[in-house]
């Protein structure tokens, strides 16, 4: 294989493998917000449930101390019975006695209510916050990963640059303009392989003159149909027999 096109490979190689890490290493801050963002939220959530406690004790405090006023209310009405001097006032008097045993009755109805309602706003709570060290430690842990991992492609990155620029310096000006510029117009794959006879990048068959020229010229062929520089690696000899004797075989048929 030309020295120069083997080279081309290897700069594909490394500028695949820069992009791939400039995408890791620049999402890294956005994955770590998010796994910030989702702690927090679980913590509001938390302080939510604990704000939701306080109200519901606060409504059942009001709603006993209304409870509190009405039998005060009964409890006077009760002494006022002995005090009426007529009979239709005597059962009105009973019957508001009534209606305020009937509140009661209602309100107490809602202070169960919010005495159900409590227990299950505490049992949330009490998982919420059995949960809150686990989520914490989580998130730590995999913040710090990804703070390491960033490390890591930041170290891999100067690594492949360096390299790249070894390389680079291994081209003609006029061949890694080439390549600069295919690379821009066919999405970062300026160069591909032909596999059994196809361009491996738009997967249209070579002629078989052109397939013979990739395989034996020395020089830079490019893809008639995409215009990618095409290169060739021998299978192994025993493939290479096989390949043979498939195409010996669609020859006679």
């Amino acid at each position: 294989m030309d020295a120069e096109l083997k080279t081309l490979i290897d700069l594909q190689e490394v500028d695949q493998a820069l992009s791939k890490l400039a995408f890791q290493i620049s999402s890294s801050p956005a994955e770590i917000q998010t796994l910030q963002n989702e702690l927090t939220a679980f913590v509001h959530a938390c302080d939510g449930r604990k704000l939701s406690l306080a109200a519901n004790q606060k409504e059942r405090r009001e709603l006993e101390a209304e409870v509190q006023g009405i039998r005060a209310k009964i409890s006077r009405h009760k002494d006022q019975l002995y005090q009426v001097k007529t009979n239709e006032q005597y059962k009105a008097m009973l019957k508001e006695i009534e209606a305020e045993d009937a509140n009661i009755r209602k309100v107490e109805d809602r202070i169960l209510e919010k005495m159900v309602e409590a227990e299950q706003i505490d049992k949330s709570i009490r998982e919420a916050s059995s949960r809150l060290e686990s989520e914490k430690k989580r998130v730590e842990e995999e913040v710090r990963k990804l703070e390491s991992d960033r490390q890591a492609g930041e170290r891999e990155r100067d690594r492949l640059e360096e390299k790249r620029k070894s390389l680079v310096a291994g081209l003609s000006r006029e061949v890694y303009l080439l390549y600069e510029k295919l690379a821009r117009a066919r999405n970062g794959t300026a160069v591909a392989e032909v596999r059994d006879g196809f361009c491996s990048a738009c997967h249209v068959r070579l002629r078989p003159q052109a397939f013979n020229n990739v395989r034996s010229s020395g020089r830079l062929i490019a893809c008639e149909t995409c215009s990618r520089i095409l290169y060739y690696v021998e299978p192994p000899p025993e493939e290479n027999s096989r390949h043979e004797r498939e195409a010996s075989q669609q020859a006679a048929v």
